[in-house]
């Protein structure tokens, strides 16, 4: 007799994504800043409304407002730091990336840069998340790739004394 597998806590049968009732409020401030990063890319548009708008989306107050903000201000107030640091770990250029891969990478960045309370692989687990919820097929996996090169750099004894414990444990 086979038994049925069901799906780890949080995921979908057969998606890999998480339920939307299960997010915590910093993955959905995640989520919005995300969207909003889109709008900048795409449209170009002022932060001041981008945040207006944002804040009237259906779900926002379930959002943590607080890193919302920051992630979606602070992004584009170092959205040349962030490229800077971004762009060496590229295989192509930055204008290739798709809006959505950049957002992720951006938030990756800005969280391994700025938000010492998130643990490092926190901060790559959850925009690999939003690259499955909302990339191209493949791009979360170009998301790793780029925030697992970028992390060592930024947050080196973090990911060295949690490396290290991992190899212990082995």
């Amino acid at each position: 007799m086979t038994a049925t597998r069901r799906p780890a806590p949080g995921k979908i049968a057969g998606g890999g994504t998480r339920k939307s009732s299960a997010k915590s409020p910093r993955s959905r401030a995640r989520e919005f800043a995300l969207q909003g990063l889109y709008q900048h890319f795409v449209g170009g548009s002022d932060v001041a409304v981008i945040d207006g708008f944002t804040r009237e989306l259906q779900g926002f107050a379930k959002a943590d407002s607080v890193h919302y903000d920051a992630l979606l201000h602070g992004c584009i107030e170092l959205a040349g730091d962030l490229d800077a640091l971004i762009v060496p770990l590229l295989d192509r250029e930055l204008g290739q990336i798709s809006p959505i891969e950049r957002g992720c990478m951006w938030i990756g960045a800005y969280e391994l840069l700025k938000c010492a309370d998130v643990p490092w692989r926190v901060v790559l687990n959850e925009c690999i998340e939003l690259a499955k919820d909302f990339g191209g097929t493949d791009g979360h996996k170009y998301v790793n790739a780029v925030l697992n090169g970028l992390a060592p750099r930024l947050r080196p004894l973090e990911v060295e004394a949690d490396r290290g414990a991992a190899r212990n444990q082995a």
